[in-house]
């Protein structure tokens, strides 16, 4: 083959691989749907019918795409700090708890001063939810930069301890002044001021918070693509020690990974205060406050392959399988766990097919550092920063 039509190939091959990886994602996801069709096959359903309702419960009318998307809105917020988070190659499990004490400090903040004007008090709640998450999320980052304390590990006990002061608060400090009196007592606070919430799309549940999460989407890739900081956290994510070599403070910019990490998680939580509940309220889990976002979150980033602009429709599709599955449920009248597991196959499929996806990549940037190419020096280095973005 000539010098010419092996420069042709190349390229056509490196796109190829390219679109793949970008399309896994969603493969994995069909993937997993067709697991589940054969569980619903077992459990004497059509498969048909559940997938129609799924989507019809989901996208099928304005007020099921406005809760699809107020579904979505936490799981981005806590996939932006995901995607901050491994780019520093720092893996951030804590996103329930982050979004837990954020929740928390902004409550207290909107229970605790009733007298300033709405948008004064909806600023100082951002402010809180999101210091009360870095908080949360910074020390981890702290352990891990400095004593080298495994944050998988770290984070997820921090997940734990933050459902102990919700319980501890929600039945003692913070609890609603009539469940206070009540015989059988509700761990709930009591309700925001009317001027302390955030505005809504009438008649739906879907507030502003879903535009100030794109925006941030947005900020982020400003962020990390487009600012000195961003590129030493991702230079830290590369390569460490090449990192420290070339002057970059690394455990200063794991920190700030964590930091913005958790404080993108606490502002979650803020939300789910602010836009939708209007008070705080579990049933002694995380997951009754928070209702599994601090992790699907991260799912939502991965599919969106740790991008923060590709995870704003990845949250979206994940939004819709939480709202589209109870749909499924009550038209099909399958047991909840078969919801619980279907979800868990998107999650398995999707964070496998993350493995394949790097594999590939590893591949391609192997091929160019090898010299097999002929290309131009220039174009070569351009292939190499787009298959290591």
């Amino acid at each position: 083959m000539s010098e010419s039509n092996k420069n042709s190939s190349r390229p056509t091959k490196f796109h190829i691989s390219g679109i793949f990886d970008a399309l896994m994602p969603i493969f994995a996801t069909i993937a997993a749907l067709l697991v589940g069709a054969i569980l619903l096959l077992l459990l004497g359903a059509n498969p048909i019918t559940a997938y129609s309702a799924l989507i019809e419960g989901a996208f099928g009318s304005f007020n099921a795409f406005a809760e699809t998307l107020v579904k979505a809105t936490p799981l981005l917020l806590v996939g932006l700090g995901t995607c901050i988070a491994y780019r520093a190659s720092v893996t951030n499990i804590g996103g329930e708890g982050q979004m837990i004490i954020g929740a928390l400090l902004s409550t207290w903040i909107g229970l605790s001063f009733t007298n300033l004007p709405g948008w004064l008090m909806i600023l100082i709640a951002f402010l809180a939810g999101s210091l009360g998450g870095a908080i949360w999320g910074g020390l981890p980052g702290l352990l891990k930069a400095y004593f080298n304390v495994n944050e998988i590990l770290s984070t997820v006990m921090m997940n734990a301890i933050a459902v102990q002061i919700m319980n501890y608060m929600l039945r003692g400090p913070m609890i609603d002044p009539e469940q206070a009196q009540a015989a059988s007592q509700i761990p709930q606070t009591a309700r925001l001021e009317v001027a302390y919430r955030l505005p809504r799309l009438v008649p739906t549940r879907l507030h502003i918070g879903l535009l100030i999460a794109v925006v941030l989407a947005v900020l982020v890739y400003i962020l990390l693509w487009r600012t000195t900081l961003g590129y030493r956290i991702r230079a830290v994510g590369q390569n460490k020690d090449a990192s420290k070599y070339g002057g970059v403070d690394v455990k200063k910019h794991i920190v700030i990974a964590m930091l913005l990490s958790g404080a993108f998680a606490g502002l979650a939580g803020m939300m789910q205060v602010y836009g939708v509940n209007y008070r705080m309220i579990t049933d002694g889990s995380a997951t009754g406050f928070t209702g599994n976002a601090g992790f699907n979150g991260i799912v939502a980033a991965l599919f969106g392959q740790l991008h923060p602009i590709l995870t704003i429709p990845a949250s979206v599709l994940f939004g819709g399988l939480l709202v589209g599955a109870n749909a499924m449920q009550r038209v099909v009248q399958v047991p909840s766990a078969l919801i619980t597991a279907l979800n868990g196959l998107v999650v398995v499929f999707v964070v496998s097919s993350d493995y394949f996806r790097k594999r590939n990549q590893a591949k391609r940037v192997a091929f160019v550092e090898s010299g097999q190419d002929t290309q131009p020096p220039g174009e070569a280095k351009k292939d190499l920063e787009e298959v290591t973005a």
